[in-house]
């Protein structure tokens, strides 16, 4: 129960459409969507394809529990090989599409080859169709998403598309659905324009079963209370979303600015949730007009925002579309295209993170990456005539502003933008300027300042990533306890623990965000509820752990191996100047031994035949 136990597999390249039986053993050990989709990848291709290749497939995944009454319960994944960083992808997101699919009749859709021409794939129940999107091509997100609901004449179906970034090849260019949730980082939506796929659509009336119903409706009831009642989860989070965090990691000197030149920013107040929720604009208006949720969410995390239309980013043709949007600053949006840049401007911001949602880019990786350029210009290394005009000093809103609509349309210096910064740097020969892990950027906690996230970033296996391994949660929050964000000590095993709790979570169909109140033991029973088998705590943890693993060896046979779980040298030897980290660097050299030694793994990085026994992989 729960699953659909059904696949679609679409041959783009021959224009196929089959369905075939979910594989039932597969799913017991991996549950779904993370986990089940790269058992699936990892069978089906060779690690070593060329990510933007016809060779390489891509999946849309959900979990078991999406599309039930489970609290956040409208997940789905993208999982492919990432051209960003060659290795395992997996790009989550909420909205409304996930539920969308399931309510189809598939837990997920494998996408094989390569379209002749631009195609979009619409799903309606078992009405399945490659349909013609010649006359969507290089239309944005918002535009596509618009016409094709007009096509298909259902206002209430959901569009998962691409913009021109993705149809160009930005190696961050991701996969917008709602028209501001996203699957957002390692590039999918460039793997998904090598492929002539502008989107998917998708409307069902299929609902989901679950194996035992009075018990599954009194886990989602109990998990409920659970975050209603949770300071994060049921006030700040709805009050504040992700933005609360801001000046919270700002004062604890974790904020990466200026492309890590510091772990303190002095405009961070300007850019946070409580400088959004000011009514500081001439009219009386606040850059938040109001909160929103996912599907079945009771957190409702989510921002919509309006930009003040005085200010100078909405001031050219065309630009005051950008007044009123669905969809606002989160905290790592705020932070990369903000103190990333040294930019302050809120309003610049808000404009910056909607072409994000238009164009279909990931702003972690767009807004690093431009810190990592103006870097560049303030070092001498490029200038204005390399850049086309740009200025791109640090603290400049408008050469912000107009970096993003170049990556956004793939025109100017915004296709060198658009290599991210690893490849950015090496080109002008400074490699060592692009904070990055395994050729992805990290995101907004400096690993000077928690120590732990240090540890997270250097062993995620799709690159440098919070989601993997949130220990601000334990280090700064203190849940579910709290450890000093300024030591080494008990780190290993707190990532550990995190990194395969949280592929449990993502393979489950839910939110991440639920566990700054749940722990296994609130998530267990609605699992264990809804499947068949058994899914008590250590399974599910057993079963995290198993997919960790099995990531590592799918990147492994791509040709990384552990000399990569590594960090940028300036967070290795440059101490942090300011705040309580002053004098520190990221202990890196400390944590990874352990690290490995909790794993299973060899002292160089490898699963050991005795781990890859007990996990049966």
């Amino acid at each position: 129960m729960s699953w659909t136990r059904k696949i679609l597999r679409v041959n783009l390249t021959a224009g196929e459409i089959t369905t075939e039986p979910l594989n039932m053993e597969w799913a017991q050990k991996y549950l779904g969507q993370r986990g089940l989709a790269t058992k699936y990848l990892s069978e089906e291709m060779d690690p070593n394809v060329d990510p933007l290749s016809p060779e390489n497939k891509m999946i849309f995944a959900t979990g078991p529990l999406t599309g039930t009454c489970a609290s956040t319960g409208g997940r789905y994944s993208v999982i492919t090989k990432g051209p960003l960083t060659g290795a395992i992808a997996c790009s989550n997101s909420g909205g409304y599409f996930g539920p969308e699919l399931k309510f189809s009749g598939y837990d997920m859709v494998i996408l094989e080859g390569k379209s002749p021409k631009p195609v979009y794939l619409s799903i309606f129940n078992d009405n399945v169709q490659l349909r013609d999107a010649s006359h969507l091509w290089g239309k944005s997100v918002w535009d596509t998403d618009d016409e094709i609901k007009a096509e298909v004449q259902d206002p209430l179906a959901h569009v998962a598309a691409i913009g021109a970034s993705g149809e160009k090849g930005v190696l961050y260019a991701c996969i917008v659905n709602n028209k501001h949730r996203a699957a957002g980082r390692s590039g999918v939506g460039a793997v998904m324009g090598s492929k002539n796929l502008k989107a998917i659509v998708a409307r069902g009336s299929n609902g989901v079963d679950v194996e035992n119903p009075d018990a599954f409706f009194a886990a989602t009831d109990a998990g409920k209370k659970v975050l209603a009642e949770n300071a994060v989860t049921g006030e700040g989070l709805p009050a504040f979303g992700t933005q609360v965090l801001m000046n919270v990691i700002n004062e604890t000197g974790a904020l990466p600015t200026r492309n890590g030149r510091d772990v303190q920013f002095d405009g961070a107040h300007d850019i946070s949730a409580e400088a959004m929720a000011e009514p500081r604009r001439a009219d009386g208006k606040a850059n938040l007009t109001t909160n929103v949720g996912c599907f079945g969410c009771t957190i409702a995390c989510g921002r919509i925002s309006t930009i003040d239309p005085t200010h100078f980013s909405l001031q050219g043709e065309g630009r005051d579309r950008y007044k009123h949007n669905s969809g606002g600053l989160e905290y790592e949006a705020a932070w990369a295209l903000g103190a990333s840049t040294g930019v302050n401007d809120l309003d610049a911001l808000t404009y910056a993170n909607f072409l994000c949602n238009e164009h279909g880019l990931d702003p972690i990786t767009l807004g690093a990456t431009i810190g990592a350029a103006m870097d560049l210009y303030e070092e001498g290394i490029i200038n204005s005539d390399t850049t086309g005009g740009l200025e791109l000093k640090f603290g400049n809103a408008e050469a912000l502003t107009k970096a993003c609509e170049l990556v956004g349309t793939a025109e100017g210096f915004g296709v060198e933008l658009g290599m991210g910064s690893a490849r950015l740097c090496a080109k002008y020969g400074r490699p060592e300027l692009s904070m990055t892990v395994k050729g992805q950027e990290f995101p907004a906690y400096d690993p000077r300042g928690i120590q732990g996230m240090g540890l997270t970033y250097a062993t995620s296996n799709r690159g440098a990533c919070h989601l993997r391994s949130y220990t601000v949660s334990s280090e700064i929050l203190g849940i579910p306890e709290k450890t000093d964000p300024l030591v080494t000590e008990g780190k290993a095993g707190l990532v550990k623990a995190f990194q395969d709790a949280t592929a449990a979570v993502d393979s489950a169909g839910i939110c991440v965000f639920t566990t700054f109140a749940w722990t296994m033991e609130d998530i267990a029973p609605q699992v264990n509820a809804a499947c068949e088998g058994d899914w008590s705590v250590d399974n599910l943890m057993e079963v995290g752990e198993r997919i960790w693993n099995l990531e590592r060896q799918f990147n492994m046979a791509a040709g990384i191996k552990g000399d990569q779980d590594t960090l940028p040298d300036r967070l290795l030897k440059e101490a942090a100047k300011t705040g309580p980290a002053q004098g520190l660097v990221a202990g890196l050299d400390k944590m990874l031994p352990e690290y490995y030694e909790l794993r299973g793994w060899s002292t160089d990085g490898t699963p050991t035949d005795e781990t890859r026994a007990r996990l049966g992989l």
